[in-house]
C-alpha cells in the first residue's frame, strides 16, 4: 500500500471534524447538554439538543477510525518500545498536564462565577479538588484519583487501545502482508450485518449503563460504557482497514448508499425533534431506547463510512493550508477547551439570544485555537508531543 500521500482526504476529514467538536463543545453552555460544562449561560436554544445528539452519533467514532487506521503503520516503523514511548509522550503529557493544571483551574473560575464561593483560596480549592473534602461538577465517587480528564477521555482511550495493540503485536508478531491493491472491502450485506450487530450490542450495554453515565474504570479510566461498543469497534475496524487498503477501495456506489442513510438519519431525528416526538431513550429496558441505539447504529455506519468516500473523491489532494491545518489538529483537540470558556464568559454579559451566543463563539473559537495550537507547536519541548 502506497503512503501517507495518498490519503491527503484524510486531513480534510480531520478538519472537518475538529470544528464539529469545537462548534459541539461551544454549544454546552447553550443548549440543554443536561451535564456539567465549565460556564452557564442563564437562556439556552433548545435547538442545540438536536445539534448534541446527531454529532455525538458519529463524529469520536470517525476519529477512532481514523486514529486506528494509522495506528498499525506507527508500530510497524518504530517497533513495541519505541512506538509505547512515543504514545506515552504524546497522549500522557496533556492527560497528566489537564488533569493537574487546566481542569482545576478552570473549575475553580467555574465555582467563583456560579457557585459563590467567594474567595476560595485557589490552594484551598485545589486540596477539595484532587482529595474529596468539598463538592466537585467532575465527581464519580468523591475521592481522588476518580476524577475527569475532561474532554481527554478520547486520548486516554487512544492510550489504552494503544497498549492493549501492543500487547496483542507482541502475542501476534508478524502482521498480514499489505498487499499492494489490498483486500476485498467490505460488501453493503456485511457492512448491513454489523450495524445490525452494533445496534443489539450497544441497546444491551445501555441497559444498564445509560448515554452520558460516566465511570471511573479501575479508578482512572474516564468512560461511558453506552458508547464503548461503537467507538472500540469503529478503531478495530480502522486497524483491520489499514492492512486491507480498505480507504481507498472503498466502491463509490458503496460510499454514496451509506452516505445516503447517514444523512437519511440525520433527517430523520431533526424531523421528529422539530414536530416535537423526539421518540428516543438514552438507555434502559424500552423500546424507544433500542429505537434510538438503531438509529444511531445506521447515523454511525452512514456518515462514517460515506463521509470517507465522499471526502476522497473530491478533496484527495493537499493544498498548503490544509497541511499547516491539519498539521495541527491534535494540538488543537486538546486546547480547544480552554479557549471556547475564555469566550463563553468573555461575552456572558452580553445581551444576545443564546444561539446567537453559540454562533460567536464558534466562529471566534475555530480560527482562534487553530491559531494558538500552531504556535504551541513550534514550542520546544511542545514539538515532541503535537
Amino acid at each position: 500500500m502506497s503512503g501517507r500521500q495518498t490519503l491527503f482526504f484524510v486531513d480534510y476529514i480531520r478538519i472537518a471534524l475538529i470544528a464539529l467538536v469545537i462548534a459541539h463543545h461551544a454549544g454546552q453552555a447553550y443548549g440543554p447538554t443536561g451535564g456539567f460544562w465549565y460556564f452557564e449561560n442563564p437562556y439556552r436554544a433548545s435547538i442545540l439538543s438536536a445539534f448534541f445528539v446527531v454529532n455525538r452519533s458519529f463524529f469520536m467514532s470517525l476519529f477512532f477510525m481514523i486514529s486506528g487506521y494509522f495506528l498499525p503503520a506507527s508500530y510497524d516503523r518504530k517497533g513495541a518500545k519505541n512506538f509505547l514511548n512515543d504514545r506515552l509522550r504524546r497522549l500522557g503529557v496533556p492527560l497528566l498536564f489537564f488533569f493537574f493544571v487546566v481542569i482545576p483551574a478552570m473549575t475553580y473560575a467555574y465555582y467563583l462565577n456560579f457557585r459563590h464561593y467567594g474567595h476560595l483560596p485557589f490552594i484551598r480549592y485545589y486540596s477539595q479538588f484532587y482529595f474529596g473534602r468539598g463538592t466537585r461538577p467532575l465527581d464519580w465517587s468523591g475521592r481522588w484519583p476518580d476524577a475527569q480528564f475532561g474532554h481527554l477521555w478520547f486520548i486516554e482511550h487512544l492510550l489504552v487501545f494503544a497498549v492493549c495493540y501492543v500487547i496483542w503485536r507482541l502475542i501476534h508478531p508478524r502482521p498480514a502482508r499489505i498487499e499492494s491493491g489490498g483486500e476485498r472491502p467490505p460488501r453493503n450485506s456485511e457492512i448491513l450485518a454489523f450495524t445490525l450487530a452494533l445496534a443489539v450490542v450497544t441497546f444491551v450495554v445501555r441497559i444498564w449503563y445509560p448515554i452520558d453515565k460516566w465511570s471511573a474504570f479501575l479508578g482512572f479510566i474516564q468512560v461511558a460504557f453506552a458508547d464503548v461498543p461503537r467507538d472500540l469497534s469503529f478503531f478495530v475496524i480502522g486497524v483491520i482497514a489499514y492492512r486491507r487498503n480498505w480507504f481507498l477501495n472503498m466502491p463509490k456506489k458503496t460510499g454514496k448508499l451509506w452516505l445516503l442513510v447517514g444523512l437519511a438519519a440525520v433527517a430523520c431525528y431533526y424531523g421528529l425533534f422539530l414536530a416535537g416526538h423526539p421518540y428516543f431513550s438514552p438507555g434502559g429496558l424500552n423500546v424507544q431506547s433500542l429505537v434510538y441505539d438503531f438509529w444511531e447504529a445506521f447515523l454511525c455506519s452512514g456518515l462514517c463510512i460515506g463521509l470517507l468516500v465522499l471526502f476522497r473523491e473530491n478533496l484527495n489532494f493537499q493544498g498548503t493550508l490544509a497541511k499547516n491545518l491539519a498539521a495541527s489538529t491534535y494540538a488543537v483537540y486538546v486546547f480547544h477547551v480552554p479557549v471556547v470558556v475564555f469566550l463563553q464568559y468573555a461575552i456572558s454579559h452580553a445581551d444576545m439570544a443564546a444561539i446567537i451566543k453559540f454562533a460567536m463563539v464558534t466562529l471566534a473559537a475555530i480560527p482562534l485555537t487553530f491559531l494558538i495550537s500552531s504556535y504551541i507547536r513550534r514550542l520546544p519541548f511542545a514539538r515532541r508531543v503535537f
